[in-house]
């Protein structure tokens, strides 16, 4: 009897695979920019010009220089200060990233390492931190300390500390009842050998993909403390702050908010969608579907 594949499988892994691949070049694209700002931007981003303040994008006017994205209400180029703005606010969320990896990780190693109290301790912060809000926790943070870049930091880096420590403390407690964890014990090997030899290799790739998927949501968290006024502060430009001293002319000079609103939705979509295809290759039972 012949039998015929279902098609629409095929179909679904052939759309899928082409988003993938457009978030990954969007991706690059981002990143890129944000890392060649400083050459590629056309004008300073804090120069002001108060003759040409809300200027439409590709606005013509005889004389006058040309400004792609339009300028904002001070006359400032809006394009300029949104690669410019991108720059800090993947730096940000880049720096966030790897302090919540360095804090997440080893709290998940020492877990997964060492039973009892200790354990139950660092598992307790964990709950605890997935109960509250972390938002509100940033906004009450920056309230009381400070709107500096050092708190700013601080503060994305501990937003996510969490989801590293269960994954690290899952990964070592199922790495612990191999066979040659238990060979490599009963040879005399102390824990900190054991963990640097045989776990920390073992952990680059959910650590990897896990990184990816909370870059995202670190971008998200920085846009959002920045619109409400408390992340990167004028004039120094970020997506968030940018979207937010924007909303006010929205009405007449929407071009303002919707460059860096546009790249805060390709730059999380992207990210995401990259954590996403990440996960898929490293874990092999959804590779082989």
């Amino acid at each position: 009897m012949t039998t015929f594949a279902d098609p629409i499988p095929a179909k679904r892994r052939s759309r899928s695979d082409a988003i993938q691949k457009a978030a990954i070049a969007i991706a690059v694209v981002l990143f890129a920019a944000a890392l060649l700002a400083p050459l590629i931007v056309p004008y300073d981003p804090l120069a002001q010009s108060l003759l040409s303040r809300l200027r439409p994008p590709l606005g013509f006017e005889r004389y006058a220089p040309l400004h792609l994205a339009g300028t904002d209400e001070l006359g400032r180029d809006v394009l300029s200060r949104a690669l410019y703005g991108l720059r800090l606010t993947l730096a940000l969320a880049v720096a966030g990233a790897v302090i919540g990896l360095l804090i997440g990780g080893t709290l998940g190693l020492i877990a997964g390492l060492r039973r009892g109290w200790v354990e139950d301790t660092i598992m307790a912060l964990v709950d605890m931190q997935i109960a509250i809000p972390f938002t509100l926790v940033a906004l009450l943070i920056l309230s009381l300390m400070g709107s500096s870049l050092t708190v700013l930091v601080l503060v994305l880096g501990i937003a996510g500390w969490e989801q590293y420590a269960r994954i690290v403390r899952a990964e070592v407690r199922k790495l612990s009842a191999l066979p040659f964890l238990e060979a490599a014990r009963t040879a005399g090997a102390g824990p900190l050998y054991t963990a640097r030899r045989h776990i920390l290799p073992n952990l680059v790739s959910p650590l990897v993909v896990q990184f990816t998927l909370a870059l995202s949501n670190i971008v998200i968290l920085e846009s959002t403390l920045s619109f409400l006024g408390l992340g990167v502060q004028p004039p120094q430009p970020s997506l968030g702050s940018m979207v937010g001293l924007g909303r006010d002319y929205m009405p007449t000079a929407p071009w303002i908010v919707l460059t860096p609103a546009a790249l805060i939705v390709a730059l999380t979509f992207s990210v995401q969608t990259l954590g996403d295809w990440l996960r898929d290759r490293a874990d092999v039972r959804l590779r082989d579907r």
